[in-house]
């Protein structure tokens, strides 16, 4: 399985370009991002990421770019889908996030669905969602790019998030009927949420574009909770999954032991 790592939540007090060789030094061959008009962590923090710098960089050291974010979970950044009047944001925002990653040479973007509307129903915030990712599978296609539609949990990390389960996610993929637009399957925020993550995963494997993974409870290291990760990554690996299996966790362990810990976990089922 490709194994990325989330550059925002771990070596987060060096410039991403060290992020990045650090990652490689650890053994890991992709990498992935937030917003592309942030940084998170380092000297750098607050302003806008230099895709000239990154690309030389994943160049240098062997390593590609998985991923990206299109916008933010609440719709603060990059605006709210389920909002009908965030639509005309939304999309510009897309075409922004594409227009950087092509850049650095990645070709997939996760988005968010944003927070629960007041005043609006739930058949009324998934219409517009649909029609807002109706368009953006569109553009994504037309760009040969795919977007990442990420469900997320509401009892910790993401009070009042629309989207919080597998299963609603799934329906809206495959509504939009697009290779161009696939789900997100983070194990961390579903397990909160859902629990029976192997059965979950294996009813949408067939659309399932990306894996997040952080430990339960705590979104520390993956050997450091309550699922046997080694289990999970077996199943994917006999359904025939081929894409990125992505850790964004917060490492209790001094970063680069971290990374090489966990790396040595996956690999020893």
């Amino acid at each position: 399985m490709n194994i990325d790592v989330c550059l925002e939540m771990i070596l987060t007090d060096l410039p991403y370009e060290r992020r990045i060789e650090e990652t490689a030094d650890a053994g890991f061959k992709l990498v992935e991002f937030w917003f592309h008009d942030a940084t998170f962590g380092g000297p750098t923090a607050g302003t806008p990421k230099d895709a000239a710098a990154i690309r030389q960089a994943c160049g240098a050291n062997g390593v590609g770019v998985n991923n990206m974010v299109v916008n933010a979970p609440d719709g603060s950044v990059g605006g709210a889908p389920v909002n009908a009047d965030d639509f005309g944001r939304y999309i510009d925002r897309l075409h922004e996030a594409i227009e950087f990653c092509r850049a650095v040479d990645c070709h997939k973007a996760i988005t968010c669905a944003g927070n629960i509307v007041p005043g609006l129903t739930r058949e009324q915030m998934r219409a517009n969602l649909e029609k807002a990712y109706a368009r953006a599978a569109e553009i994504a296609a037309d760009e040969d790019f795919v977007l990442l539609l990420e469900p997320l949990n509401t009892h910790v990390d993401h009070p009042g998030y629309y989207l919080d389960s597998s299963s609603e996610g799934s329906e809206i993929v495959r509504a939009i009927g697009s290779p161009s637009f696939r789900l997100l399957f983070d194990i961390y925020h579903m397990q909160i949420m859902e629990g029976n993550i192997i059965a979950n995963i294996e009813r949408s494997i067939d659309i399932i574009g990306h894996f997040h993974a952080a430990g339960v409870p705590g979104r520390h290291e993956l050997m450091n909770g309550e699922l046997d990760y080694r289990q999970i990554v077996g199943r994917i690996d006999a359904l025939g999954y081929t894409g990125a299996f992505g850790l964004e966790y917060s490492p209790l362990m001094p970063d680069a032991d971290s990374l090489r810990a966990t790396k040595a976990y996956l690999q020893s089922r």
